[in-house]
């Protein structure tokens, strides 16, 4: 009798512990579809998510106007923490020393152009910009300039003129363009015109919030614009803050929370300033403030790694060149080297041919090592947002 019991109960117990090892199997490979199911489409989510793209343009900044960072900077400048390096050529196809109208238009239309010339081409003719290509596929815009954002520079990526000084038609366009976020200078060319237009209301009357007071707090529900200045914000030298970085803050805040891929030129206007005017001080602390900028922007792609920042010059201006430092012997009058200082010169106050170089940094940086001319910048920046995609 009791071994009969034993045999049940044996059996039972077997049977009990078969059916607890399929459940367990069973759990394992559930566990484990689910897992590679969730990292799978984590994946695919970091893949198919656009790239946003972060544009500096240091305005007259060549490689002897970055060296002043390093020379003179109480810290390790910001550019240090680049490992992707380029060289640009600079020319436009009526001069070989460009202005900055051409070498933007090279920038954000793919194509060379003749100099003054704002997003058109060779022949005059309009050609559509990379800030235009991007918002056709959702992308927010946005722009910062120390200038007014009528200026040569910024109004390449938004408008289309036979010549750059033609900036109250640049700024009629701007109320047309659909910039998501901008700020900098200007404001002459929206209130005060000879044609008594008032664009600042025919912004706000296209859902903008305005503001021509300080940099305030945006509006996510809204596109947000900014001018600061009836022309041109002050250079360092004449007293201006922090507008740079602030506007830079602001603007990459409110492309996060709007939650959609962005394209954001952001210029460092007054080096190019600093060298007209051969003013070493200027320079100085122009390419200092563009620094501390490029910090911010740096710190954003290393939260954000599906951001590309591209940072280079349209030209550099002033024939610059960082050169020996030398002190006039009071008692003789002769000239003796200072060997623990350097000195900024300058060759003449236009703009020079010099090759330009090219940081990069973020998904897809690898395009841009080499050599090549300014419009290839344009089709780079494009591969990169394709080559992301796939």
């Amino acid at each position: 009798m009791l071994l009969v019991v034993f045999f049940i109960y044996n059996n039972i117990f077997i049977l009990i512990m078969v059916q607890l090892f399929k459940k367990a199997i069973f759990l394992y490979i559930a566990w484990v579809f689910i897992g590679c199911s969730s990292k799978k489409v984590a994946v695919e989510k970091q893949i198919e998510e656009p790239l946003s793209i972060i544009f500096m343009i240091g305005d007259g900044m060549g490689l002897p106007q970055i060296s002043t960072a390093f020379y003179f900077g109480e810290t390790t400048p910001n550019f240090k923490q680049f490992e992707t390096i380029g060289l640009m050529k600079t020319s436009s196809t009526s001069h070989t020393i460009t202005d900055s109208a051409a070498g933007a238009t090279a920038f954000s239309t793919g194509q060379k152009t003749y100099k003054r010339a704002i997003g058109v081409s060779k022949d005059s003719i309009s050609q559509p910009t990379i800030l235009e290509n991007l918002q056709e596929k959702g992308y927010q815009t946005g722009l910062i300039s120390l200038t007014s954002i009528t200026h040569a520079t910024p109004a390449a990526f938004y408008a289309h003129a036979v010549d750059r000084d033609l900036q109250d038609d640049i700024a009629g366009q701007l109320v047309d363009a659909n910039v998501d976020f901008f700020a900098g200078g200007g404001l002459k060319h929206f209130v005060h015109r000879k044609d008594k237009k008032d664009l600042y209301k025919e912004l706000e009357s296209k859902n903008y919030k305005l503001d021509s007071v300080q940099l305030s707090n945006f509006d996510l529900n809204k596109k947000n614009g900014y001018l600061l200045s009836e022309e041109g914000l002050p250079s360092k030298t004449k007293g201006r803050a922090n507008f740079l970085q602030d506007a830079t803050k602001l603007g990459l805040e409110y492309f996060t929370k709007k939650g959609k891929p962005f394209f954001f030129m952001i210029e460092g206007s007054y080096i190019d300033w600093g060298g007209h005017a051969m003013d070493a001080e200027m320079l100085i602390q122009e390419v200092a403030d563009f620094d501390k900028t490029l910090g911010v922007v740096l710190a954003y792609v290393k939260q954000h790694p599906n951001t590309l920042l591209v940072v280079t010059a349209d030209h550099e201006t002033g024939g610059a060149s960082i050169g020996k430092f030398y002190e006039v012997d009071e008692v003789t009058g002769k000239k003796k080297e200072n060997p623990e200082k350097v000195k900024v010169y300058f060759n003449y106050d236009q703009h020079s041919g010099d090759l330009i170089p090219v940081f990069a940094k973020g998904s897809g940086e690898n395009e841009f090592k080499g050599i090549y001319e300014n419009n290839d910048i344009y089709h780079k920046m494009m591969k990169a947002i394709q080559s992301h995609k796939n």
